[in-house]
Order: C-alpha cells, then structure tokens, then sequence
C-alpha cells in the first residue's frame, strides 16, 4: 500500500499556516542532564541527542549574549520514589534521583549564572513548574525548544508551550532522540499542528536581529 499520508495532510491544510516570531524570544532546554549525555548511563550517548547538545551550546552562547530568558530544567525524585509517575523506563526509576550524578545539567549548556534552573516530575517543562510565570515576568512570547527526548520530554513540552499560548520554534539539531525514526516522525506530527520547525543557525541568526533591534 503506497503512503500518502504527507499529501493526505497537506489537502487537509495541516501545516498550511505559519506561526513565526513574537517580540521576545526565551529559550527552554528539556533534560540535557547527565543520564541523557553521557554514555555511561543507560539513557546517554545517542548521536542524535550528542549532536543536540552541541547545537544547543552555540544558540545559547547568542542567547546569553542578547539577554534572552534560559530555562533549564532536569528530572529527579525522591529516593522513595513516591513522588514518581508510572514510568515505564526502568533507568529512570534507578537512576533519577535527588543527588544522583545522572541528574546533573550539563555543563556544556548550563550557566548557573546565567540560566534558571529547576526540577521537573513530569514529562513536560511546563508542568506544575514555575516556568510560566517566569516567562509572563521576561515578556516572553515566543518559546524555543530544545532538549530531549524528542519523542518523548521534548514533544510534551512543545505541545504545552503551543497550550499556553505561546509561539513555539523548534530547532531540530537542538532537540535529540534515541533513534532517529521517533526523532523525525514527532517532529513532523508537531510541526503539522503546534509549532514551526527550523533549524540552530536560523535561530542564531533571528537572535542576532532581535538583538541588535534591541541595542537602538
């Protein structure tokens, strides 16, 4: 059976509406921690997410430099476990815990002076965090994602960025997955319905307008 599903979706006018920037950019990064970065965790060493971290990095640095708003956030619990949802990752059982070294942001896109940081519990940024109101506080309208998983963290947190109402961006080398076939497949489902889909140097090169618009 032949798939005709991107031109199924494209008569049905998904995708068909741009949404674009707002007038202040700010800039989530979704559990570039530890368990996800380094390969000695059962979750770290994926190419995909290895290469987001990178990319991820050099927006940041542009970032940083324009004065736009950075949250950071990681996933821990307790180590009862109490206060965790039904996962069914098994490294996440074992390994997120409060002062575990796998939930650890890190360093190669964490400015501890710079970036605000928090814990979440579930699957999106945006969850019972104070993110929200951070934003509301920095005039953001616009929300670019980065992080990971996609399929998974990454697809959450877009979804709820697109429910509260902000424009929502996508870099697609600043987001990572396991495999390459969810990193692509969420990717275009979310790009059909809540947000634009780009990549790091578009992004960099926005900031830089923004921010010398900003030094008149």
């Amino acid at each position: 059976m032949n798939d005709n599903s991107t031109e199924t979706y494209v008569d049905r006018t998904y995708g068909g509406a741009g949404i674009g920037y707002g007038d202040r950019p700010g800039i989530i990064v979704v559990d570039f921690q530890t368990a996800f970065t380094e390969a000695q965790y059962a979750l770290g060493g994926a190419p995909l997410i290895e290469r987001a971290v990178g990319n991820t990095a050099r927006l940041l640095e542009v970032a940083r430099r324009a004065n736009v708003p950075v949250a950071s956030c990681y996933t821990a619990y307790s180590a009862t476990g109490r206060d965790r949802p039904y996962w069914k990752v098994q490294a996440v059982i074992e390994d997120l815990v409060h002062g575990h070294p796998a939930t650890q942001l890190d360093s190669r896109i964490h400015d501890p002076d710079y970036d605000v940081a928090f814990c979440k519990s579930g699957a999106s940024i945006f969850f019972q965090t104070p993110l929200v109101s951070f934003f509301a506080k920095e005039r953001v309208d616009t929300v670019i994602v980065t992080g990971c998983v996609t399929s998974g963290c990454v697809r959450a947190s877009a979804v709820d960025s697109f429910q509260w109402g902000f424009r929502t961006v996508v870099p697609e080398d600043c987001v990572g997955d396991h495999h390459e076939g969810p990193h692509r497949d969420n990717l275009r489902d979310i790009g059909r319905r809540y947000c634009d889909i780009t990549d790091a140097d578009a992004v960099i090169d926005r900031l830089e307008e923004w921010r010398g618009r900003n030094r008149q």
